[in-house]
């Protein structure tokens, strides 16, 4: 199933040699229409040079070539980690987490950008080899996620897959499939713990990476909600409980002032834990700095034990009304850096919120945009009942999805 219509591609058989000073043989290369190219080399060269002028054609820049990526590991037996497999080039700076092959440093930055971005579909936003393209194949799988670019799967399978593949009714992934090897695409061993190690390696200030979990092991996520509450109905809305025996759990708690880590411990364990400051225009006996510090307090009664390789996650939100001090604590305190997740019509902001959390993506999928004079506006003037925080934060869940049992839902639906 593909998310829009699929582009055409043409194939063309280049004669000559490539611009590189060795020359090679004979290929045959398939492109965007778009795209010409033209070898200064070749016998009926378009270049131009005018007769007793001593201007020389200036050398066009190389470029990374993926529609060469067969033609180098085929022909000239190069090593496919020694390309990029998402863009061809030869700059390699570290192995794909998923796919055997290389990846340059432009493409790895990218990668750990938008690997874990997530549509309001509950599918990935991006491609999950080169985290771009802008058609996407689905895979079928009701316990995958993850999607595919047409030119990924034209240029390392084979020409025209991508095309049979958006005839099929049903299509699994190059992960789910039983099979590890697609013509040049093939999975590697371990890749769930490869792409952790991998995040645990190249990102510039790694949060905690949990292992993701295969669909055969995942639980029933154990939620325990602080103050502003994640209601039964929107945890069954995004798939992760369900009516039922053994279909997850939510411990909700408004007033934690006399709570003690053996109740914690006793009620637990958890897998997620959520807490926020009261929605703007409700009145709170308490100053806004006390629901920061008691959900500090009790995440960390929820924490497994050191050494666990249990995945945990939690998440703390704040209305907009906690003030820049209390912003510097909470950052401070949870060891990292908050995002502004924001409800845009056009260009009108009409809810935000600003969020702390060890999700993945969630400092990916959002990011502050809005300056701090505008938040402090939109504070002031906001007159109807603010979105539910759990709305605005739905497509931060979603990666959840690689670590819990999920329960077929509409994910479309407003919470």
């Amino acid at each position: 199933m593909a998310l829009s219509s699929p582009e055409t591609l043409t194939l063309e058989t280049l004669e000559g040699s490539d611009p590189d000073p060795a020359p090679r043989p004979d290929v045959e290369r398939w492109s965007w229409p778009c795209e010409i190219f033209l070898d200064p080399e070749a016998e009926h060269s378009m270049d131009i040079i005018l007769v007793g002028s001593s201007e020389l054609p200036s050398p066009r820049p190389a470029r990374p070539r993926r529609d060469l990526i067969a033609h180098e590991v085929k022909v000239n037996q190069r090593d496919i980690e020694d390309l990029c497999i998402c863009c061809g080039s030869f700059q390699v700076h570290t192995r794909h987490p998923l796919f055997e092959g290389g990846m340059c440093a432009p493409c790895k930055d990218k990668f750990l950008e938008c690997l874990f971005l997530y549509d309001d579909d509950g599918y990935q936003s991006y491609c999950s080899i080169c985290c771009a393209g802008e058609t996407l194949l689905i895979c079928e799988n009701p316990d995958c996620t993850r999607c595919y670019c047409f030119e990924c799967v034209d240029t390392l399978v084979s020409p025209g897959t991508s095309g049979r593949v958006h005839t099929m009714s049903n299509w699994v992934c190059f992960l789910c499939l039983p099979f590890p090897r697609s013509g040049l695409l093939q999975r590697r061993r371990k890749w769930r713990a490869g792409l952790k190690a991998f995040y645990d390696r190249e990102a510039e200030s790694p949060l905690e990476m949990y292992k993701t979990v295969p669909v055969w092991k995942r639980e029933p996520v154990r939620v325990l909600s602080l103050f502003g509450d994640i209601k039964k109905a929107e945890l069954m809305s995004l798939g992760f409980l369900e009516n039922g025996s053994e279909a997850g759990t939510r411990r909700h708690l408004d007033d934690v002032t006399n709570v003690v880590r053996r109740e914690v411990e006793d009620w637990g364990p958890f897998d997620l834990v959520y807490g926020s400051t009261p929605p703007l225009g409700r009145a709170f006996d308490r100053p806004p700095g006390w629901y920061l510090f008691q959900f500090h307090r009790i995440l960390q009664y929820a924490r497994p034990r050191p050494g666990s390789q249990q995945p945990f996650f939690w998440m703390f939100v704040d209305n907009l009304v906690l003030s820049e001090d209390d912003r510097a604590v909470a950052t401070r305190f949870l060891e990292t850096d908050p995002v502004t997740v924001q409800d845009a019509h056009g260009r009108t902001v009409r809810n935000a919120v600003h969020v702390w959390s060890n999700i993945p993506a969630v400092r990916s999928r959002h990011s502050a945009v809005v300056s701090q004079e505008e938040l402090s506006l939109l504070a002031q003037d906001r007159q109807p009942p603010a979105q539910s925080p759990a709305a605005l934060v739905k497509n931060c869940f979603l990666p959840l999805r690689e670590y819990f049992k999920y329960f077929s839902a509409e994910l479309t639906s407003c919470l």
